[in-house]
Formats: structure tokens, C-alpha cells, sequence
């Protein structure tokens, strides 16, 4: 809620409070201690803009009737100068309060004061959090998981900020271990089949047309110079020259997309350094190691167990999950991944990061709670760990899933897609799903300019605001500051709606962040767009009442500056013509 809001319902909580022990001092009231109460937003605006439980959540204090409880408690409440002008009970003893049109003045007043900072708070108390998202294979392209990841961890990061925590965006680059590896033999093989057709190809080799397009670049730049080399010197040569361009095709397809990240993390970085072997010396002076066959094994069974226990899970529920050992250190002394994993997770947190959060897709749903555990294990807290669940994307075009590029012919990759649709799109619309929930993303809706697209919908409305404003200035009528009781001049129905909705502009976006969901924010601002289009069909803006014309002006910008937040924090462009 607004601070304009945050303030009333701070006030009224200790009007209340006040109003009980006035009571109680009189005896009209058991004495006991304050019950705890809940004040809320009413869902049916009927019944109140704001209500307590306070007379049922007392009944035992009180020992009487809710409803009898409640007169009492308003015989006794004092809501002089407040923003409160009248009160009921209803039902078992909920008491309503309805906020008077000073309130309504004061939350348009806040708007202009605060501008491009309404909206933020202080919620996250400047908590240090990485997101890490996307964080694809440099083996290949980036593909449409990528995409709804990408939009979804830049605009979770954003909403973090704009509540008050310090959002940092990191990028994991998997440059080690058997995936390159396997990068090496498929580009060797591509490379050597354009001298020697008959070059065996490996069986779990990537198949990609990019392998091909950098085998042939590579001979272009050092025609059959490698042919005669040793396999590791090929290999090696194939991989200097493929995974900084691949890189580089990543940083160029992320800024396309508007996604700016603080680091790029190397993987190697991490093996360079010992970090990886120090994680594993770490877990096993903990006894949470043993070796088996040549190879060194983590005890995750024990460690999830024990967590789980913790939780209060039941043996039998354990069983039936079926924890399992993992490899940290192959027999051919090679780390494995999740060795890796387990040094990066801990490496954020040495670098100062209170909370983690990673953007990963669903088929990873078993990997969460043994990494969670490995934190705990190396001296961590895994509760900081979060890890947000994608599920899939779909593309969708004349009702039917789409797989192939209309350009290339090929699967359709990350570059394909923002090819074909406005990056203002599919930032908004990816955003218009819960991450939990499978998507379709139409290609017919993310390109059509109509109200049908939900981006182009809420950037209309943003350019019908500043379109009203040029129309009146070209006749001369400029919009200025109004006074408390100007303000009070709206009391329409779409007036007063409108406004309600602009004063949960901040409580959205830490809803947005207490929940990872940016979609709460894409939803907020689609209603306050629909909110703005009934009030300027209800409510003429240029009337014969000066003073009423310019409140309704400020309602405008009101909503003008909402919706301009949004689109800002989202890095979606705000036009003002369309």
C-alpha cells in the first residue's frame, strides 16, 4: 500500500488499541492483554475500504459477543483528524472503515511528490540478493527457455530493487567439464569431416547446425592446419576459437533483450582457482564423504535425511523419495557438475550475497534439495538458497505449436524469436504467466498492435494519458498542482477506484518480491490500465468546472506515472504516441 495508506493503517491500529484500553479503564471492557487483530482491504469494496477482525479475534479477552465488542471498541475509538469518515459492523462483528476523500486527495498528492520513485520501499531493508538466471550452455544457442527465463530473472531482479533489496544479476557460463568435452569431439568431428567425409562422428555428439557453422569457420581461418595435429591440440584449438565467440553470441543475444547482468561467471574460474577441490577437502573433513570404487561420493542420502527430519517429515515419506548418493570426484579424477555447483553456490555466499536466488527450469526439480543440503554442509544456511521452478513455453502461431524458424527452417532459437517479436512484447507477456505454470506464447498476439496485446494495451493507455495532456495544452489549458479540496472534488466511482488501485501500486511489487512473481506487477498495471479507460469514459476530463477538470488532470498523471513505473522497471518502452 501507499506510505499515504501504510500511515492509516499504522494510525488506525493504535486508534484501536487505544479505544480497548480507554474501554477496559472504564470497565466496560474485561481487562486482559491486547489481542492480536488483522486490519485488510475488504475484497468487496462494499463492505469498506479497510476492516478488522479485532472484536473476534478478542472474544476471549473480551467474553462477550463480537458485535457487542465492536460497539464498544467505536464508542470508544477517537478518529479526529484522521482520514476515516465513517464506520459499521457487519456480519459476526468485522468492523468497516470507510476513508474519507482527503484520503483519496493525499494518495494523488503523494503520486506527484514522489514521481518516478513512487512505488518503492524499503521492504527488503537493502538485503544483498543474486539472482541467477538464463545461464545456458555455451555449447549452442540460446533457445525459448532461455527466453521466459531471461524476461522472468531480469524482472524478478527489478522488482527486488524496486522494494528496497540489492538485486545483482549473474550469468553462469558451464565453460568445464564433460560438456565441453563433449563440444571438443563434435567440433573435432565437424572439422575433420570437411577434409575426410568418412571422420566418425561421436554418438552423444551435439548435432546442432551452429557445431558445422564454427567447424567451417575455424578451417576458413586455419584451412587443414589441424588435420595432422594430435586429437588434444585439435580439440583444444576448436574449443579456444568456439566458446569466446559462443559467449559473445550469449552477451549479444541478452543485450538484445534488454538484460543486463552485473558478472558473467566463469565456470573454470572455479577449478582454477581450487575452489572446487577445496569444497570437496571441506566435505570430507566433515566426515560427509567416502570413497567407492575409485571415485569420491557425497553422503546426500544422510544430509537430506537429516534435513528432512528436521522439518518433521516421516521416515516413510524419506523412504519413498529415494535419496540417493551423489559423485563428487569421478575415478578418473575429473569433478563432477554437482561438485562444481556445490563451490559456486558457496562462492556467491563468501562473496557476500545474504539470499540466492536461481531461475532454473523444472526437469532440474531434483537437484534443489541436495544443493539446498550441500549448502548446510559447507557452513551455510540452504534456506537462502531459492530456487524459482520454469516450466515450459510453447510457440504458438494460428493455433498450432510452432518448432521450426520461419527464417531458418531450423528449431527455433532465442535470436529467431526476437527476430520475429518486439522485445517490448516478450518481456511483458513472458511475464504475464506464473513461472510455475506451463505457457503458450502466441506469435500472432506478440506482434499485433491492439488492445488483444497486452504490452500494446498498457502502452496505449500511457499514450491516450499524454495525448489528453497535449490536446489541452494546444488550447491552452495546462495542468497544475491542485489543492486538498480541488482533489476532493472526485468522488465518481471510476474515480474512486482508480485511485484506490494507484495507492497498492508499492504493496504489488512487495507482494511481487516477497513471491518471486513478477507477473503480479504485469497484471497490476494491465488493471490499471483498464481502471484508467472506464474513468475517462465515465468521467469527462474537460468540463465547465476549472477546479474539477484539473483534479481529474492530476488523476491522469497519476495514472500516467504508475503506468510509466512499470514499463520503466521492465526496461519496456513507454511511448507517448501511438
Amino acid at each position: 500500500m501507499s506510505k499515504t495508506n501504510t500511515q492509516v493503517t499504522e494510525n488506525l491500529r493504535k486508534q484501536i488499541e487505544a479505544a480497548i484500553k480507554a474501554a477496559m479503564d472504564k470497565g466496560e471492557l474485561p481487562q486482559g492483554e491486547l489481542p492480536d487483530f488483522i486490519i485488510e482491504e475488504p475484497a468487496d469494496r462494499s463492505h469498506g475500504d479497510i476492516a478488522t477482525n479485532v472484536a473476534m479475534a478478542g472474544a476471549r479477552v473480551f467474553r462477550m459477543a463480537p458485535a457487542k465488542a465492536a460497539q464498544i471498541i467505536l464508542d470508544n475509538i477517537d478518529l479526529d483528524n484522521s482520514l476515516i469518515e465513517k464506520y459499521e459492523i457487519a456480519g459476526p462483528g468485522f468492523i468497516n472503515f470507510f476513508l474519507s476523500r482527503r484520503y483519496f486527495a493525499e494518495v494523488l498528492h503523494e503520486i506527484e511528490r514522489e514521481g518516478e520513485n513512487y512505488g518503492a520501499s524499503n521492504y527488503g531493508q537493502g538485503v544483498k540478493v543474486m539472482v541467477e538466471f538464463v545461464s545456458a550452455n555455451p555449447t549452442g544457442p540460446m533457445h525459448l527457455g532461455n527466453a521466459r527465463g531471461g524476461a522472468l530473472g531480469d524482472c524478478l531482479a527489478a522488482v527486488l530493487d524496486k522494494a528496497g533489496y540489492d538485486a545483482y544479476r549473474e550469468f553462469y557460463v558451464n565453460d568445464a567439464g564433460n560438456q565441453i568435452e563433449k563440444f571438443a569431439c563434435s567440433l573435432e568431428a565437424r572439422y575433420m569431416q570437411l577434409f575426410d567425409e568418412s571422420f566418425a562422428f561421436p554418438e552423444d555428439g551435439y548435432q546442432g547446425a551452429d557445431i558445422i557453422e564454427r567447424a567451417e569457420q575455424f578451417r576458413d581461418e586455419f584451412g587443414d592446419k589441424y588435420v595432422d595435429a594430435s586429437a588434444e591440440e585439435r580439440r583444444k584449438a576448436l574449443v579456444d576459437f568456439a566458446l569466446p565467440r559462443n559467449i559473445e553470441r550469449m552477451h549479444s543475444d541478452m543485450e538484445k533483450y534488454r538484460i543486463h547482468y552485473d558478472n558473467w561467471f566463469l565456470e573454470s574460474t572455479l577449478h582454477e582457482s581450487g575452489a572446487v577441490k577445496a569444497v570437496v577437502d571441506t566435505l570430507t573433513q566433515k566426515g560427509l564423504t567416502y570413497e567407492k570404487v575409485g571415485a569420491i561420493w557425497y553422503k546426500n542420502k544422510d544430509v537430506c535425511t537429516e534435513i528432512l527430519l528436521k522439518q518433521g517429515k516421516k521416515q516413510d515419506y524419506i523412504d519413498k523419495l529415494e535419496l540417493k548418493d551423489d559423485v563428487l570426484i569421478r575415478s578418473n579424477g575429473h569433478p563432477t557438475y554437482f561438485a562444481a555447483d556445490i563451490a559456486y553456490h558457496k562462492n556467491k555466499f563468501d562473496r557476500g550475497f545474504e539470499k540466492l536466488i536461481n531461475v532454473w527450469g523444472a526437469d532440474h526439480h531434483g537437484h534443489v534439495m541436495r544443493l539446498k543440503g550441500a549448502m548446510d554442509a559447507v557452513g551455510y544456511n540452504g534456506d537462502n538458497l531459492d530456487i524459482l521452478l520454469m516450466q515450459l513455453v510453447k510457440l504458438v502461431r494460428d493455433g498450432q505449436i510452432v518448432t521450426m524458424s520461419k527464417r531458418t527452417g531450423k528449431a527455433i532459437q532465442l535470436s529467431d524469436l526476437l527476430d520475429e517479436v518486439p522485445v517490448d512484447s516478450a518481456r511483458f507477456i513472458f511475464n504475464t504467466r506464473e513461472a510455475t505454470t506451463q505457457m503458450d506464447f502466441d506469435l500472432d498476439l506478440a506482434i499485433q498492435q491492439d488492445s488483444q496485446n497486452p504490452v500494446y494495451y498498457v502502452q496505449y493507455a500511457h499514450a491516450r494519458i499524454c495525448s489528453i495532456l497535449r490536446n489541452l495544452e494546444a488550447e491552452g489549458i495546462a495542468a497544475r498542482s491542485c489543492t486538498d479540496e480541488e482533489l476532493c472534488l472526485l468522488g465518481a466511482p471510476e474515480e474512486v477506484e482508480l485511485i484506490h488501485l494507484l495507492s497498492s501500486f508499492d504493496s504489488e511489487i512487495i507482494a511481487a518480491a516477497r513471491d518471486y512473481d513478477p507477473t503480479k506487477v504485469t497484471k497490476y498495471v494491465t488493471n490499471v490500465a483498464t481502471y484508467f479507460h472506464k474513468f475517462y469514459n465515465a468521467c469527462r476530463v474537460k468540463c465547465g468546472d476549472e477546479a474539477l477538470m484539473q483534479a481529474r488532470l492530476s488523476l491522469c498523471i497519476a495514472a500516467k506515472t504508475v503506468i510509466k513505473n512499470v514499463l520503466d522497471m521492465f526496461n519496456i518502452s513507454c511511448p507517448e504516441r501511438m
